[in-house]
């Protein structure tokens, strides 16, 4: 089994986060360790705005993280300035692409409706482009009026809506892009061979979430995608035969 001569890249999705905890440092050191062409984190705002890594608005023992200083948060949970700086050391050896998700989602305690973080994500994204050797970085969200303040503040960046179920490949395609977003990122379940073709025809790169299984990783590289996102980027680098 294995995909040869293949161009998928590898993202590991919140760092290597099958052999360490999700969205830590040590999960973000151990992707590149393990070869990913690129990780994937979320970001949430602390009660003084500063971005941190955390899928959840609210850590394990229940208190929201909108609700707290960074200082006050747990050891484990980094910045994003944090993360993006181990990113920086493995863009200096290798190409390597950020990919920061905005989380805000009605209903949770730090829903964005002010598209504040979207604006603090674009400034920290356009200071890191500043120099030599930082790699690629691509802001996605499920919310894509996030992304469409992302393109407003600065259209350069590339931003990736995200999407759980695909009900018709040709309304989400010209839905992304008419916002002039530069990629789709969609369910593992819900990727289709039209879909990438869609968009693929417009333009649009497709990354697909979250694959784990090797037969899923071979499927989704015979469709096309441009990269698959996995817990296991060792396991993805090794079907793919990028090992």
């Amino acid at each position: 089994m294995g995909v040869a001569g293949t161009t998928v890249k590898v993202i590991a999705h919140r760092g290597a986060s099958a052999v360490e905890r999700e969205n830590t440092l040590e999960a973000f050191r151990e992707a590149v360790r393990l070869g990913a062409d690129g990780v994937e984190l979320d970001v949430r705002r602390t009660a003084n705005d500063v971005l941190v890594a955390h899928h959840d608005a609210h850590l394990p023992d229940g208190r929201a993280i909108v609700e707290l200083h960074d200082e006050e948060l747990p050891d484990w949970v980094p910045t994003l300035a944090e993360v993006m700086e181990v990113c920086r050391e493995a863009a200096c050896e290798r190409k390597f692409i950020t990919h920061i998700e905005i989380k805000s989602a009605p209903g949770d305690p730090d829903y964005d409706a002010k598209l504040q973080v979207s604006a603090a994500v674009a400034g920290v994204v356009l200071g890191w482009a500043i120099g030599e050797h930082h790699g690629e970085v691509v802001v996605s969200s499920f919310d894509m009026e996030a992304l469409n303040r992302i393109k407003d503040i600065a259209p350069e960046i590339p931003t990736a809506y995200l999407t759980f179920e695909v009900l018709a490949c040709d309304l989400l395609v010209d839905r992304v892009s008419a916002a002039h977003h530069t990629a789709i990122h969609s369910y593992v379940a819900s990727t289709s061979k039209a879909l990438v073709d869609a968009a693929h025809a417009a333009g649009l790169q497709i990354n697909v979430w979250t694959v784990n299984d090797p037969d899923q990783i071979v499927q989704v590289a015979a469709m096309g995608v441009d990269a698959v996102i996995t817990d296991v980027p060792e396991v993805a680098r090794s079907v793919l035969g990028k090992s």
